[in-house]
């Protein structure tokens, strides 16, 4: 019996090989997109602490307590925002400023397959608080 086997080797190597693209697309594009997310995150929490540094001044120098101004809350986590480039939300409830960051990631080798940018998002919030005291002193 006398088969022909020529070629075998050429569909193996073909097909290890597109399965090895996936494998390092998904390596490479998935760690890009992992850190993507996590400069979101990062940035939205450092955007909401800018937010939460936005006071009511009157309030302040009246005496009646320090409390967020929202319209100055939201336009110092906007400024965060801005100066670092990137898209987000501000939202201000009460003394708490609230931050989603949006990152599109392209997908460098994965995109040679076609598949488009991904986007990723982070929420990062920040509460103004008072400040610390210590009994005793």
């Amino acid at each position: 019996m006398n088969r022909d086997e020529r070629g075998t080797v050429t569909v193996f190597v073909t097909v290890f090989m597109i399965a090895l693209l996936v494998v390092a697309g998904l390596v490479i594009d998935g760690g890009n997109t992992l850190a993507a997310r996590r400069e979101a995150i990062n940035v939205a929490e450092s955007a909401a602490r800018a937010g939460v540094q936005g006071l009511d001044e009157d309030a302040a120098r009246a005496s009646s307590g320090v409390r967020l101004s929202p319209a100055a809350a939201r336009a110092r986590a906007q400024d965060f925002l801005d100066a670092t480039g990137h898209d987000g939300t501000v939202t201000v409830e009460g003394d708490t400023v609230i931050v989603e960051v949006t990152i599109t990631q392209p997908l460098y080798i994965l995109g040679i397959a076609g598949l488009g940018d991904t986007t990723v998002t982070g929420r990062g919030s920040a509460r103004g608080v008072r400040g610390v005291t210590q009994e005793g002193n």
